[in-house]
């Protein structure tokens, strides 16, 4: 603690005020007289962007080391899930753990490694369906959250960059990068998701192009790309909306649509399920994102998928929880609105006025 106040470069009253703290009692927690709280941490971290481990312990979590030592785009987005895991490690300290649901966690081993991606995504649908909901219909990001209870969080991180995934202080979370091909996009989002329930790297697992062929020939990176493929497109569920039409220029756009993936996922899924030849996943897998939409006349919904991927999103559990842990007095109203990204006075007369009206944020 006397090392963070003293990188502040504040006085000891300065930085308990600056934390909303009472500077008296800070003092006397500071000077070991009485213990501080796990709310005063929680506040103390969320302040000054340090995590309640480093708190507790001066050690700090890998992904602290991987987003210090860590440049560009990629540096972004760990600096981005480091301060998502370490308020989530806060929140788990105040009674509020990740709400994480595996799958078999036996169902990542035997077999190749794309057979392993399969089995998982199987059992991943299952549980999808389980709840009543299909993966092709609403919001991805919502269902994960949903299903498995994963954070999925959406930062402008420009080009450069597709996702990660974190796995650190008892957190599980997903950041993407803003988007202008929500295809990629929601590839990237199964292909994150593949590592979180294969429970790879343990810490982060990032992917700065999810394509790069390099990426090919680790293990990992294939069982989660057929993970995806098979989340995005089960077997049964493709044959049978194939078997439906006759397959043309236009019926494969619109089934890209439908699927809501690129053509050149739909046609390579389609020569691994021996649907198409080679010469046809050539011919289909040239067409475009937005060809495809032009192709099956549906060019204003894709625009409002493009719209919804460029857009930022914060983790919809992580802000859930944060908001309950101030509700029942476990922490102050400064985290939640640090995380909101706006003013606390403002927060607060916004909470004061819909009590007023006996309403709910």
């Amino acid at each position: 603690m006397r090392s963070l106040i003293e990188k502040s470069g504040l006085s000891v009253h300065d930085f308990a005020d600056q934390a909303d703290l009472d500077a008296e009692q800070f003092s006397e927690c500071l000077s070991g007289a009485s213990p501080f709280s796990t709310v005063d941490l929680a506040v103390i971290a969320d302040e000054f962007h340090v995590s309640m481990e480093w708190l507790l312990t001066g050690a700090e979590p890998p992904l602290t080391v991987a987003a210090r030592t860590t440049t560009g785009k990629a540096a972004e987005a760990l600096a981005a899930a480091r301060d998502y895991v370490a308020r989530r490690a806060g929140l788990d300290k105040l009674g509020y753990p990740q709400p994480w649901t595996p799958v078999s966690p036996t169902a990542s081993s035997g077999g190749t490694y794309a057979e392993q991606g399969e089995t998982l995504a199987k059992l991943a649908r299952r549980a999808v369906e389980r709840q009543g909901r299909l993966v092709n219909q609403g919001g991805l990001p919502e269902l994960i959250e949903a299903v498995f209870g994963a954070d999925v969080a959406v930062e402008p991180l420009g080009d450069g960059f597709d996702g990660l995934a974190a796995m650190g202080q008892g957190a599980k979370l997903i950041l993407l990068s803003t988007a202008s091909n929500p295809a990629r996009q929601r590839f990237t989002l199964a292909h994150e998701l593949g590592h979180l329930l294969a429970d790879d790297d343990q810490d982060v697992h990032l992917d700065r192009d999810i394509f790069d062929r390099a990426q090919k020939t680790d293990p990992s990176e294939q069982r989660a790309n057929a993970f995806a493929s098979v989340f995005l497109l089960p077997e049964q569920t493709l044959r049978e909306a194939v078997g439906a039409v006759r397959l043309t220029r236009e019926s494969f756009a619109a089934l890209c649509c439908d699927f809501m993936v690129s053509p050149a996922t739909l046609a390579y899924r389609l020569l691994k399920l021996r649907v198409i030849d080679a010469g046809a996943c050539d011919y289909y897998k040239r067409m475009t994102v937005r060809e495809a939409a032009v192709v099956a006349d549906r060019v204003e919904e894709l625009d409002r998928k493009v719209a919804a991927s460029e857009e930022k999103r914060l983790p919809g559990l992580l802000v859930r929880d944060t908001r309950a842990a101030y509700e029942a007095g476990k922490a102050t109203l400064r985290p939640y609105a640090s995380l909101l990204g706006v003013d606390v006075d403002e927060l607060r007369d916004q909470f004061v006025s819909e009590q007023d009206n006996g309403g709910a944020a």
